[in-house]
């Protein structure tokens, strides 16, 4: 009996932990938004990555978790940096001076997508079975009907921004192949901050070139908003990611997928008067359902009962 109710407090725990991931994630979309009204893009993800990187090997310094790195592992650190922080950051926020934060959350949703048929090429106990299969396509024709089959045939100003964010979260699925291939021996903790710091110095060489430096002379909004994704929605959001990983294990953690668009959505309509079309909310439903036969859970549930 102790057993049991133990065991339920963890679940419940894990859930919960699981749904503030959710909510951290999907306003970061708002909070990236407001910086860039005094922010350019490369100088909103040089003080994210720069200042995340910063409270965590902090945290790292705080534990005494220091692990020795060689250079190989700064190397991959370096495409990880690459992959899954400056070119989907800095696409993302290019995207979000022409469209709507939700939506650019929506489109971020396809990343579990991607991730999925390319595990299946990459790893062989991950193969695109026909259950996945059909939720891939579910999903990708949700992403269509968002953009739109014309502007797909037809790139314009209207659709290129939309393309950016695809391409950025087809850089987060290729981010998760090389860290399961070479950086799967390193703490958690450790990786995040070495791949952040390394994002900073990648970033800052483009940023200084184009933009020149951030100015510090920022409103107190403005600040917020940097805090915000840079040290919760970014450092802690880490932190918590690999807690809820332990608790709820890997197939539960995709679920917060589906709690990021709707957050960004709302908070995205009550701050700043975004809307999205009908087109876009149908694409999003088809993404969701996607999703969900991806998992696999619901379906079985389903069988399950009937």
């Amino acid at each position: 009996m102790t057993q049991q109710r133990v065991s339920a407090s963890i679940s419940a725990r894990a859930w919960g932990e699981l749904c503030l991931l959710g909510v951290i994630w999907g306003g970061i979309f708002l909070a990236v938004r407001v910086a860039l009204d005094f922010l350019a893009p490369l100088q909103s993800v040089f003080l994210r990555t720069g200042l995340a990187a910063c409270l965590l090997w902090l945290v790292i310094w705080l534990r005494r978790g220091w692990v020795r790195l060689g250079w190989r592992d700064w190397g991959w650190l370096a495409v990880m940096g690459a992959l899954n922080n400056v070119l989907p950051f800095s696409l993302m926020a290019w995207a979000q001076l022409h469209i709507a934060s939700g939506l650019t959350a929506i489109l971020n949703a396809s990343t579990a997508l991607f991730g999925v048929a390319l595990a299946a090429l990459a790893f062989a106990d991950e193969p695109l079975n026909r259950r996945r299969g059909v939720g891939v396509a579910a999903g990708f024709a949700g992403v269509v009907v968002i953009i739109g089959p014309e502007s797909l045939l037809m790139l314009n100003i209207n659709s290129l921004p939309q393309i950016s964010v695809l391409v950025g979260t087809l850089s987060y699925a290729c981010a998760g192949i090389v860290a399961r291939k070479r950086l799967s021996h390193l703490p958690p903790v450790t990786a995040a901050a070495g791949m952040l710091g390394m994002s900073t110095l990648l970033i800052l060489p483009p940023m200084l070139w184009v933009e020149g430096p951030p100015p510090l002379d920022l409103p107190l909004q403005a600040w917020a908003a940097v805090l915000y994704y840079a040290v919760v929605a970014t450092a802690l959001a880490y932190l918590l990611y690999y807690r809820v990983l332990a608790m709820a294990g890997a197939g539960n953690l995709m679920l917060v997928t589906l709690i990021i668009p709707p957050v960004a959505i709302v908070l995205g309509a009550w701050v700043r008067n975004e809307t999205l079309s009908s087109a876009e909310l149908a694409g999003l439903a088809l993404l969701a359902l996607g999703l969900v036969i991806t998992d696999g859970r619901a379906l079985t549930l389903l069988r399950r009962r009937a």
